[in-house]
Formats: C-alpha cells, structure tokens, sequence
C-alpha cells in the first residue's frame, strides 16, 4: 500500500489507515491513536497467557531472569534469579526448611534510563556503548542493584552494579529508583519500614553506595523523584493495621515527603518535609493518624472526603526533621515523626511524578489500597485505592491544594508505577496481588489516562494499553505458593513494574517532567520500558510494530 508523504500509518485491528502528522512518519502514538485492549486476562490455574498490548505498540525483551550477569556471583549469579536452587523445580522435589525447589525470584524493580559516556563495566577492554537501564531488585536473599548495557553483546549485557554499601553492608532490596542530576548520583529506595530509607551511588562502574538514612531517615519510601529546584519527593509505602471490625481493611498508614537539602549537589543535610491535608469536614483540623483507631479512621470522614470527586483540600507542607538541628548522624523514624508532627495519611501510595510542562507545579501520585476485593472501604472511602493530584504555585511552596483525580474501582485497582506518555497523557500500572487476581479473576493491567477528561464522569474511562499476562514460571510460583504451609518463598502471578518513558538525559533537563515526552517519534530518543516482574523477570521495551512490508513504499 502506498503512503502519502507526511502521513503516518497506524494500525487498528488489521485495518491500515492513515493520519495525518506534520512531523514526520513516526510521530507521537497519543491516547487517540491506540486501540482499548478490551479486557484483562483472566487468571486460570495451570495457563500462562501471554501479554497482550495495543495493537499500535508491540514489546521485545532487553533483559530476562535467567540471563547470567557478566560479574555474578555464587550469591548473585542471574538477573532475576539467586544461587539457592534450580530455576524450575525439579520433578518430584519437595519444599522443606533449608532446601528450595526452585532459586528465589529477586524482580528487579523500578526502571531508570540513561545516555551516558565513558562507562565501565568488569571487563576493561569493552565498549560498553551509551545507553544503560538501571534498576535495584526487591526479593531475594540480599538486595543489589543492576545494570542493563542496552548496547552490549550477551556476555557484557548484564552487569552487576553493587551488591554492598561503602561500609561493606550489604545492600537491603530495591524498590523505586531515579537520577538526581544536581548532586550526580543514582539514588535508590528500600520500602522496608524501620529498615527502610534512601541509597545514594555514584554512576560508574564501580560505585560508591552509601546509606543516606542520617539525612532521609528510615522509611517504607518506594518512589522517588527530583522537582526542578533539586528537591526530592518520596512516596512511601507502608500498610495499615486492619480494623477489629473492618477486618478486609486496613488503616491510611503511608505519608508524601519532600527532602529540601541545603544544597542540591549535596544530600547529606536538609529538611525532610511530610505532606499536611486540612479538613473539610472538621475545619481548622488536619487529616491526621489516630493510633488505636484503626477502624474510626478506615471509614472516617475525612478518607471518604479524600476520595469524593470535586473536593479541594489546603495543604502545607511540615518539617519532620532537619540536619542542622539534629547533627548527629543517627537515622530516624521518618513514619514516627510525621505521625507526631501531624501529617496526613494515605492507602499505600507507591509512586508519583510531576505532570510534564507544568513547570513541576502539578504532581500526580497513586493509592494501592487494601487490593482485597472484600475491603469494607469499598471504593467510597478509597478501598481501591486511586491517584490523587496535588497543585502548588511551585515546586518549593510551602501550601498547595490536593484534588482527586481518579477513584480506583475492583476492576482499576492496586496502582503502583507511573510514567507520563504526553504532556498530557499518564500511564498507571496495577500490582494487584495474586489474592486479587483470583478474587476478581483478572491480572493486572496498565491503563493510560487523559488529564484533560473528567472521570468523575462515567463515560470517561481509561484506556488499557496493556492486559498483563502470566509466563509459565509465574504460573508455577502461583500453584507452588497455593499450598498452605509449604513454604515456598517466591511469589505468584506476575506484576507490572517499573514502567518507564524517558529520553535518558542526565542533566536538569532531564528530570522526568522537565519536557514532553515523545516516545517512537523519529530521532527524538525517547524510549518506553517496563519489567514483567515474578516468574521469569522480563524487562521489556515498548516500541512500535514494524508496518507491513510495502506499507511505506513510496515507488
């Protein structure tokens, strides 16, 4: 089929047709130019269903599982897989203390992309060419951090970054992950509570990582990202207690920080801030954590309020904690001191971004919710969790004011990782956990959302982009891990993950949110990744299918 110069081929469910574009053959693939993929797949015991993506967008796998890195060790020899057992169990075999029937998945997490120069691997005579994805990993029996060299051949195409901290540590395990382009360093989060926190590493190959919890304190912190004014904002993650009565629920928990250092190229002192929400049912009251209370505050006004369309909330932001009145060094409890400075509480947010253009004035982050089907929540008081958008006059503002922008239902449900497609265009991804996959009989999907629409209107709906589905490991892990008391220790069904659009550029510009994204136009550099984390542990790119052989020939 010939094709009019200046035009772009898109395809739809087998049909070619054309739109007109000014920028070339490649151009932007917007929210209008995808195809709704119409349901989730199902969970069904003993299926590994395969993933199934816009037909507009198609995936190829830049790492796997099973891939060996090119410096592993006994402990660490694969990208996804530890040395404590075999990668499939083997017929016949039985789990039992002390001995695994099959290695422990370690799901490499969050994705950071970068073009860089000069990078070294373990071998010192190769080129390890420019553009690398970095990731920390999140089970497993110790943390570590990884390199992919998208660059490399198969022997140089996995690198172990670090597996230790500078005081020989080893490394706690992964979730969130991003660039800080003013103090020049990796920066990745533990969402492990009291032992959580924020590990700074220096970008080549090998690193110097250190434990920041002096400055950062100890936290459930999973996503992280900079603000042009080199402030970090940190989303954590950290569940509730379930109510006595509301016993499928659990109580807001988890609080949004924003690290104010004295110096952007300089993280070891600084403010750390935690997010305060006023009442509007209560007036001249915050929003805030009433330990023992945890079915008063599951089913209070105040959550119901925060997840009601239309509701504008005044916030402020309060300093928990500063290095130059505590100088000691010592890590603390960031949760503690937010409770105690009166902070507001959410249902397990995970991750956020600022909106692209918005001069990071505008930042969108997620609720996972209870992911129980059963939640005495219920969507009304935010059991299904949702996104929330909060507005300031600009990225240091003391106040602002919060709005929600989408309330999760049983089908849209556990978001985590979040990547911006357009100015304004906003992927969200599930985790929604194998109890909810089964409960609802659906895996976890990846939806992008419209900022322009209303979607307290029902007509508005989000756009599935992908139906995840289940690779055969994944769907061992889900039958092995059914079984009660076995102790099998990887987890079921698979996740999406680290879902990820970015040019790679490390200076200010950079800085997700800097500029608008423009992933598959020609030469714009921009790329989109995501892991199929569990099971076999794909990082996949998302990249556009290649059209039919003649579609652009113009002879």
């Amino acid at each position: 089929m010939k094709v009019v110069p200046g035009e772009r081929w898109t395809r739809r469910v087998g049909v070619m047709t054309t739109l007109g574009l000014a920028a070339g053959m490649t151009g932007v693939v917007a929210a209008a130019d995808l195809t709704n993929v119409p349901s989730a797949n199902p969970k069904t015991p003993g299926f590994a269903a395969a993933n199934v993506l816009s037909p507009e967008l198609s995936e190829s796998p830049v790492a796997q599982g099973s891939l060996p890195l090119e410096n592993g060790t006994a402990t660490i020899p694969y990208y996804g897989y530890d040395g404590n057992g075999p990668m499939v169990p083997l017929a016949g075999d039985v789990q039992a203390p002390g001995h695994n029937v099959e290695a422990s998945k370690t799901e490499p997490d969050k994705n950071t992309y970068l073009v860089l120069h000069g990078q070294h691997g373990s071998d010192p005579d190769y080129d390890y060419g420019q553009h690398f994805l970095f990731q920390g990993h999140e089970t497993g029996v110790q943390g570590y951090i990884t390199r992919i060299n998208l660059d490399a051949d198969g022997p140089h195409r996995l690198t172990l970054f670090a597996s230790t901290d500078d005081n020989g540590a080893a490394l706690p395990v992964f979730d969130g992950s991003t660039w800080d382009p003013f103090a020049q360093r990796l920066l990745f989060t533990a969402e492990l509570a009291a032992n959580g926190g924020v590990w700074t590493s220096t970008l080549d190959f090998p690193p110097t990582v250190h434990d920041a919890a002096a400055a950062f304190g100890r936290g459930g912190y999973e996503g992280i990202q900079n603000d042009s004014d080199g402030n970090l904002w940190i989303v954590e993650d950290v569940g509730g207690k379930a109510g006595t009565v509301n016993t499928h629920a659990k109580q807001p928990n988890s609080f949004l920080y924003r690290f104010v250092p004295k110096n952007p190229r300089d993280l070891t002192r600084g403010r750390l801030q935690a997010l305060q929400v006023a009442s509007l049912s209560h007036p001249g009251r915050a929003i805030t954590f009433h330990a023992g209370q945890a079915d008063a505050d599951i089913r209070s006004d105040d959550v119901r309020d925060l997840h009601t369309y239309g509701k504008v909330f005044a916030t402020r932001w309060v300093t928990i904690h500063d290095t130059d009145t505590d100088p000691s060094g010592l890590p603390f409890d960031a949760n503690a001191l937010a409770k105690a400075a009166g902070a507001t509480p959410f249902k397990r947010p995970e991750n956020g971004l600022f909106r692209p253009t918005s001069g990071f004035r505008e930042f969108f982050f997620d609720e996972t919710g209870d992911t129980n089907a059963q939640t005495e929540a219920g969507q009304q008081f935010g059991g299904f969790g949702g996104i929330l958008k909060l507005t300031q006059a600009s990225p240091s503002a003391d106040t602002g004011l919060l709005t929600l922008f989408y309330l999760g239902d049983v089908a849209h449900n556990g978001f985590d990782n979040v990547a911006w497609w357009s100015s304004h265009e906003v992927v969200f991804v599930e985790d929604a956990g194998d109890g909810l996959h089964t409960q609802r009989n659906a895996l976890d999907s990846a939806y992008l959302f419209d900022v322009t629409l209303n979607y307290a209107n029902p007509a508005n709906q989000p756009l599935r982009i992908l139906a995840e589905g289940r690779d055969p490991s994944a769907t061992i892990d889900s039958s092995l891990g059914s079984v009660s008391g076995n102790g099998f220790q990887n987890e079921g069904d698979n996740e999406i993950t680290g879902i990820h659009v970015s040019d790679g550029d490390p200076t200010p510009s950079g800085i997700l949110g800097a500029k608008a994204p423009r992933p598959f136009r020609l030469f714009s550099g921009w790329r989109v990744f995501y892991t199929q984390q569990h099971g076999d542990n794909f990082t996949w790119e998302i990249t556009r299918p290649r059209p039919p052989f003649g579609a652009l020939d113009n002879d």
